[in-house]
């Protein structure tokens, strides 16, 4: 799994044009606090893990309506993956249990009993039908459905992203609102360009098949220092520590295909007004991708991402921006069975049939992959297993 964090620091300024050096060096103190609390703990030693920290730019601002206002911000994101790479046994039992008798668990587990679905047909049955859309941050994990063996035909069978929106139909915007002086159009915008990088980055098939994610690179802002020439990099020749993995899901096509059209998703998309006086949007979504491997073989395995990025559509009228382009200020990524030792830039599922055992299975700890009421980066570190796939 892996955390990328980025953040573009410069707060509130006072509205006439020059700053005194008392007051712009309090701020880049202040700053610099904030963002050494809100860090993520350094990971341990291993492979696949990202071994340093991009360092927090600062400078002073040379004017504030003139001046190169990405001087003003941070322009690189501290970056940290985590894989989770074997497939762990769930209890066949108990989950068969809970699949037949739902009512056994208290409370509504399955969020059958209120909102609208997306993505998925609706049915009678609750341990089918397509959950509500995710209006708030979960409290617990999912509950287990019955063990089952994906395949072809059905291969989300037995996980309990079968009840989550297929592609695009997950990504729901919030209305937009004007926020204060920032109008309605606006935030419209930075909604709508979040969602494209989104997209483009997780569900575009010719994407996850290694293509170039150009739709989503469109969408950030040239001027924002380091930032696309790192992804740029990245694509072109991964590494361990600009690893494309960061923020775009692909597999190589030699290795692995998609088993089938659909790619399940399931998250929510946030809006407030943002530190540059612009729309800030924070975005967390989990996506499962069942794949097959590319030498005509059907047995079917899941790898499942999650994603959680921040992004802000500045005030062009206050910051030497693009217009209409995001700065993208944070982003951190976890990936459930995916091999840990391999920086070649893509996505490399463990297959059951495959899966190591004795002295070459990992001992690390267990994550459920599905488990979106976890915050990244706040868990266990290591090379581990994933509970359920």
């Amino acid at each position: 799994m892996s955390d990328r964090r980025s953040e573009q620091s410069s707060g509130d300024e006072p509205s006439s044009s020059s700053i005194s050096d008392e007051v712009w060096q309090q701020f880049l103190s202040d700053s610099e606090r904030d963002i050494r609390k809100s860090a993520p703990k350094e990971p341990s030693a291993r492979a696949r893990e990202v071994t340093q920290r991009l360092k927090k730019q600062k400078g002073e601002p040379e004017g504030w309506r003139t001046g190169p206002a990405w001087q003003e911000m941070n322009g690189r994101a501290a970056r940290r993956r985590k894989g989770w790479a074997v497939i762990g046994v769930p209890l066949a039992i108990a989950v068969a249990v809970v699949a037949m008798r739902p009512s056994l668990i208290p409370g509504d587990p399955f969020g059958s009993s209120a909102g609208s679905s997306s993505g998925a047909s609706s049915g009678t049955d609750s341990a089918t039908s397509p959950l509500p859309d995710e209006t708030a941050a979960p409290t617990a994990p999912p509950s287990a459905v019955a063990a089952d063996t994906p395949t072809l035909a059905h291969p989300f069978a037995g996980s309990p992203a079968l009840r989550w929106a297929d592609g695009a139909a997950g990504i729901v915007l919030p209305k937009a609102t004007a926020l204060g002086a920032i109008p309605k159009g606006r935030v419209e915008l930075a909604l709508q360009q979040t969602k494209k990088l989104l997209v483009d980055a997780n569900l575009n098939p010719d994407v996850v098949a290694g293509a170039r994610p150009e739709a989503a690179l469109s969408v950030l802002d040239p001027k924002q220092p380091h930032v696309l020439d790192d992804l740029d990099s990245s694509l072109r020749s991964p590494s361990k520590t600009r690893d494309p993995l960061f923020l775009f899901s692909r597999f190589d096509p030699k290795d692995v295909k998609l088993a089938g059209k659909v790619i399940k998703t399931r998250g929510r998309i946030t809006f407030a007004k943002g530190k540059f006086e612009g729309v800030a949007v924070h975005a967390d979504y989990t996506f499962v991708y069942p794949v097959v491997r590319a030498d005509g073989s059907t047995e079917v395995a899941r790898t499942i991402v999650r994603r959680v990025i921040d992004v802000e559509l500045p005030d062009a009228t206050r910051y030497q921006v693009t217009p209409g382009r995001l700065t993208l200020l944070r982003y951190d990524e976890d990936a459930g069975n995916s091999a840990c030792d391999i920086d070649d830039g893509y996505l490399h599922p463990q297959f059951p049939s495959q899966a190591p055992t004795g002295s070459a299975a990992p001992t690390g700890p267990s994550i459920d992959p599905y488990d979106r009421s976890r915050q990244l980066g706040k868990g266990p570190q290591g090379c581990g297993t994933v509970s359920r796939t």
